[in-house]
């Protein structure tokens, strides 16, 4: 498994301008807002989910975006009420779903990335998301840099 000595730099587009940090939460599979989610504590409920169980609350999120019907933004917006939201989202596919989600939502979110985000960024990883700069640094999990 590669480690970092330096942070990674990721460079991408701003959706919702902001800054955040904390631990990544990373899928492959795109999340589904009404059925897939707990919007009380944050966390995914879809059966099949490869992250079934797990909560996003206070963590970096990154994964495709979103699937299902329009409510999956009103349920992302109910985990900003609830105290509960990603700190930010970082996704790859930008729809008017995913849009009208993370400008609910209220958390710094970014798209199109200058590096493949699923081969860079690893669940656990240490990641610092500035989506007005168009800046995120990724450091390893366990990398004394951090």
């Amino acid at each position: 498994m590669e480690t970092l000595t330096t942070p990674l730099l990721i460079r991408g587009r701003c959706v919702v301008a902001g800054r955040a940090e904390g631990e990544a939460l990373v899928t492959t599979q795109t999340i589904s807002g009404w059925g897939g989610i707990n919007e009380r504590d944050g966390s995914i409920i879809e059966r099949r989910h490869e992250l079934v169980g797990q909560s996003f609350a206070g963590k970096i999120l990154v994964f495709p975006g979103a699937k299902g019907s329009s409510g999956w933004s009103a349920f992302f917006h109910m985990t900003r009420i609830n105290g509960v939201a990603p700190a930010a989202m970082l996704f790859t596919r930008m729809t008017t779903k995913m849009a009208l989600g993370a400008v609910v939502t209220r958390v710094p979110s970014m798209t199109d990335f200058d590096h493949d985000v699923f081969d860079s960024i690893r669940t656990g990883d240490w990641v610092s998301v500035d989506a007005e700069a168009g800046e995120i640094r990724v450091t390893r999990r366990g990398d004394s840099t951090s």
